[in-house]
């Protein structure tokens, strides 16, 4: 007996053309972030061109840094601290905010005002100040940066996620299970999330566009992942003296920063929502 596999086009989902490609370029910033450090022409800290800021060419198809570092291997580098630092923080962020979204539109009452008010006042610091703020506190550390970045984002996925639950919770079988005894644990599993999931998949996607671009610009100020590490923020900062020169030392680590997050945004804008009809 043959098995059959599902496939998009079974499933109804249709993904047009851009959405294909950015889903690629995610797809490959993944990769690399799991690869990178292996797959890197050079070690990253090594100098092997002493002609600074060099250009484009065969051998450096990124050019030189300001020491003479080959750039194509420290953006390989790069990517597993900006995708993997990211990638924890809005996932830790997302999980808390929908968790807690979801358990105060079911309870409902003091539960729900105090975690709001909670998460209102944190909220209510600006994002790049919170974060300026307790890393040059506590120091910067792979840590601590998902911490700052969670709990930046944490409110803002409580708030979406809470709005959609409300929604969810006044629905007549909602209203069933509730009068059938069945737990607050329950209703939050069976009723509220598979009803919720789809629009949170898309806002955690936009959030990893946010943290990425958060955590970019805390190591362009110095703040973000320490040498001898570098992110893509950290590498647009360090090369900063050759953007007079247009230097690809400055140009690259940013086009690495705009195909991620802009290819993110494609793919949510073009995400396959709807579902064929039966009698196609």
């Amino acid at each position: 007996m043959a098995i059959v596999f599902p496939t998009p086009r079974r499933l109804g989902w249709r993904l047009n053309p851009v959405g294909l490609v950015a889903a690629c370029v995610i797809a490959f910033w993944a990769v690399i972030a799991v690869i990178g450090p292996w797959i890197t022409p050079h070690p990253p800290g090594e100098i092997v061109d002493y002609d600074f800021f060099g250009p484009l060419s065969a051998q450096f198809p990124m050019g030189t840094d300001y020491l003479g570092r080959d750039m194509l291997s420290r953006v390989f580098s790069g990517a597993r601290y900006s995708v993997g630092i990211s990638l924890a923080a809005v996932m830790i962020a997302c999980t808390a905010g929908i968790v807690l979204g979801m358990s105060a539109a079911v309870i409902g009452g003091m539960t729900d005002t105090i975690i709001s008010r909670l998460l209102d006042a944190i909220s209510s610091i600006p994002s790049k100040l919170f974060g300026l703020v307790v890393v040059a506190a506590i120091g910067s550390s792979i840590p601590v940066l998902i911490a700052v970045l969670a709990v930046v984002y944490t409110p803002g996925s409580y708030r979406f996620a809470r709005a959609l639950a409300v929604n969810v919770a006044t629905m007549d079988y909602v209203t069933v299970a509730r009068a059938r005894g069945e737990a607050t644990i329950y209703l939050i599993r069976a009723e509220i999330l598979p009803n919720i999931l789809g629009p949170v998949l898309a806002d955690m996607g936009l959030r990893f566009v946010f943290v990425v671009l958060l955590l970019s610009g805390l190591s362009f100020l110095g703040l973000g992942v320490q040498p001898p590490n570098a992110d893509w923020g950290s590498l647009v900062r360090e090369n900063m003296g050759g953007l007079s020169f247009g230097a690809p030392a400055v140009i690259m680590p940013s086009v690495a920063i705009a195909t991620l997050t802009i290819s993110v945004n494609l793919l949510i804008d073009n995400l396959p929502t709807r579902i064929r009809d039966r009698s196609e």
